[in-house]
């Protein structure tokens, strides 16, 4: 599985900046870059746009695609060719949005695509607030705090081109996603550690296990908070809590990631993707990432109260239940007579 991160940010927040320092780190030489933008963009000197080709290899051995299509498409045609032997065998792969861009279409294009499945697998969410615009874009945009919301890494840029007191930017950030690291960085100056903390499947689920929110989140109406269960949760009941979720929730749950432990196979945790009403089938995972074993399972919503997603999972648990006591009680009746 090749493992993909998303750099997100709104515009001019510095994501071209970071990336450009990122693609010069010997770490990331093999790696496939795809630039998603509505216009042109430039990278190490406007390398893209001087080239007549959608794709071009970097000096340090990246591949560098500029799309202004479907992504998905791109993206197949792209392992199609490593597939082939006739581009560079990369081995992860960044994706730069626009600065516009919901992340949420591209996540689920991920998740859903037949020709990706068992190819890739979704490594980071890394969104970029600048310290000079920083909350003025938040107060204003929408897409900007969506941005933040459904990060698994928050970054904030710009900070060698102002003297302000950053405090109430992280504050702003941090209260519409509390439980993802949150790191400054100067002269797009980023560890490609943070793009790729592990370079395996499932590896935000590692950051659940080690950053899970201790409080609620409310900006607006956006709200993160975390479900725990320290019992097992039956693997029918999980698929109908995810599907119910799907049904009733749709575009108002912006995000849930977590680590599930399922009943039927407790030892190895499933990780579980969901934006919107798109969820992505459980990856398992050999072993727990640390001692804690319990069901941790984020959220981050509109409008959508704990109270009642805790209640769902409740009532769903109960029901599978209350349903596998009653086949137990007929099978043993049944043997009597």
């Amino acid at each position: 599985m090749i493992p993909v991160s998303i750099l997100t940010g709104f515009l001019g927040s510095g994501k071209t900046t970071i990336l450009a320092h990122l693609m010069r780190d010997p770490a990331l030489s093999d790696t496939a870059v795809i630039i998603n933008e509505f216009g042109d963009v430039g990278l190490d000197h406007d390398l893209i746009e001087s080239s007549d080709e959608t794709l071009v290899t970097l000096q340090t051995g990246c591949l560098c695609c500029k799309i202004q299509g479907d992504l998905v498409v791109s993206l197949n045609d792209l392992l199609a060719r490593r597939a082939a032997g006739t581009i560079p065998k990369f081995e992860r792969i960044v994706i730069e949005t626009s600065g516009l861009a919901d992340p949420a279409p591209i996540l689920q294009g991920l998740m859903i695509d037949d020709g990706l499945a068992g190819h890739i697998a979704l490594a980071q969410v890394v969104t970029v607030v600048d310290a000079v615009n920083g909350n003025g874009t938040l107060t204003r945009q929408p897409e900007a705090r969506k941005q933040v919301a459904v990060a698994d890494q928050l970054i904030i840029s710009k900070l060698d081109l102002t003297d302000d007191d950053p405090s109430a930017l992280r504050e702003a950030v941090a209260a519409l996603n509390p439980s993802s690291p949150l790191q400054d960085v100067r002269h797009g100056a980023l560890d490609p550690a943070v793009l790729f903390p592990r370079n395996t499947i499932g590896s935000n689920a590692f950051n659940i296990a080690e950053t899970l929110p201790a409080h609620h989140a409310h900006h607006d109406d956006i709200a993160t908070f975390a479900i725990v269960r320290e019992t097992p949760i039956a693997a029918v009941a999980l698929s109908l809590f995810l599907e119910v979720l799907a049904d009733h929730c749709g575009a108002d749950l912006l995000r849930l990631k977590g680590l599930v432990r399922v009943a039927e196979n407790p030892d190895q945790p499933a990780v579980i993707h969901g934006v919107q009403h798109v969820f992505h089938a459980p990856e398992w995972l050999d072993t727990w990432p640390s001692g804690d074993h319990r069901t941790r399972m984020v959220f981050i919503v509109r409008g959508i109260s704990e109270t009642w997603i805790s209640a769902l999972l409740d009532a769903i648990e109960m029901e599978v239940e209350e349903l596998a006591s009653t086949r137990t009680d007929g099978a043993t009746h049944h043997s009597i007579k």
